[in-house]
């Protein structure tokens, strides 16, 4: 069974409360917010209280930034935390990582100024900017996102356990499939594949990535979906004592899933990852660095050029991240501060 109806209007009841006071955007500035998160397009619920103080400016006085995430059982937390390691490093900004539910929140705080930087998908971006394909953006566009680079493929996983029999795309019909978090990016790209493969006969669970990895370990569900650059370390800690299984997307359903939205491209999970044997060929979407129009030009300059000044401080998707690829797939209007340093 689905419950396509009645996600769709929680995703917009709940996206139009996150997106709500665009117009009373604050920056901050010494204002202490108690945030209480879920886990989305690449992560984890988490519930946390937060003090942000800005001093304003560069040149030896120090500003704090928030840097919103997504949870820690995906690759954008950590991620996260090493930009955080390289530009305090390089700049006098202070950055204040966040856990969160990751794109379609992050989105919301970066429209109401409570984040200055945020990890998103790209689509969701193209989304959130035109007002379009998401509930919860539908006739009202996020004006005052903007794009600083995009970083890596995330990779579409769809993961179950051997003992499952899921082997093929269709053997999802009349599973149990955990979508990611209401409204997160997760779910919006599980919506999207399930339905170009024709499966609508199933039953869902919304839960963070973790949360998800204790299902398919407790026999709860049969198949979760898990959107993050690879290796993802939830789906490593359940590979770790379950035999996981990515159920591949290829040929015609690849062809499908492509054909039904743009922001699709070819993607694979290696062999050796999550210990499979063969590599599991599925689809991808891209994560970026995102802002708002309002972080001066100086700010988002000094920010985008410590990252990938410093590229081989990283650990983490290193393979990917780079000054000649931080425009692939840009889906929205780059800030100018961005555009002052890519040239």
């Amino acid at each position: 069974m689905t419950r396509k109806l009645d996600r769709r209007q929680f995703i917009a009841a709940t996206g139009a409360a996150g997106l709500a006071g665009l117009a009373g955007c604050s920056g901050g500035g010494g204002e202490e917010t108690t945030t209480t998160t879920t886990e989305s397009g690449g992560e984890e619920t988490t519930t946390a209280e937060e003090t942000t103080t800005e001093s304003g400016g560069n040149g030896g006085t120090e500003s704090r930034l928030s840097w919103h995430a997504g949870g820690t059982g995906g690759t954008y937390y950590p991620l996260s935390n090493e930009f955080k390691s390289v530009i305090e490093g390089q700049t006098d900004f202070t950055i204040q990582v966040q856990s969160t539910g990751a794109s379609v929140e992050n989105v919301g705080s970066l429209a109401r100024g409570d984040a200055d930087f945020a990890l998103i998908q790209n689509d969701v971006a193209y989304f959130a900017r035109n007002g379009e394909g998401i509930e919860a953006f539908q006739g009202s566009p996020v004006e005052n996102l903007r794009g600083v680079a995009t970083l890596y493929p995330e990779t579409i996983h769809v993961v179950t356990l051997a003992d499952t029999g899921i082997e093929t795309p269709s053997d999802l019909s009349g599973a149990t499939i955990n979508t990611g978090d209401l409204g997160s990016g997760t779910q919006v790209n599980a919506t999207q594949i399930l339905e170009a493969l024709g499966i609508s006969d199933y039953s869902e669970q919304n839960t963070g990535f973790s949360q998800a990895s204790d299902q398919l370990k407790n026999g709860d569900i049969d198949a979760a979906f898990v959107v993050g650059g690879w290796p993802v370390g939830a789906i490593e800690e359940l590979a770790a004592t379950e035999d996981v299984r990515i159920v591949p997307i290829e040929g015609e359903d690849r062809t499908a899933v492509k054909d039904a939205a743009p922001f699709y491209a070819d993607d694979e999970v290696p062999s050796g990852t999550y210990g499979l044997e063969n590599p599991a060929p599925t689809v991808s979407v891209q994560a970026m660095i995102a802002t708002n129009a309002e972080q001066p030009e100086s700010t988002v300059e000094s920010v985008t050029s410590a990252i990938f000044e410093n590229v081989d401080e990283l650990t983490i998707k290193t393979d990917f991240i780079s000054r000649e690829s931080a425009q692939d797939g840009m889906s929205i209007e780059l800030h100018p501060g961005a555009q002052a340093y890519f040239g």
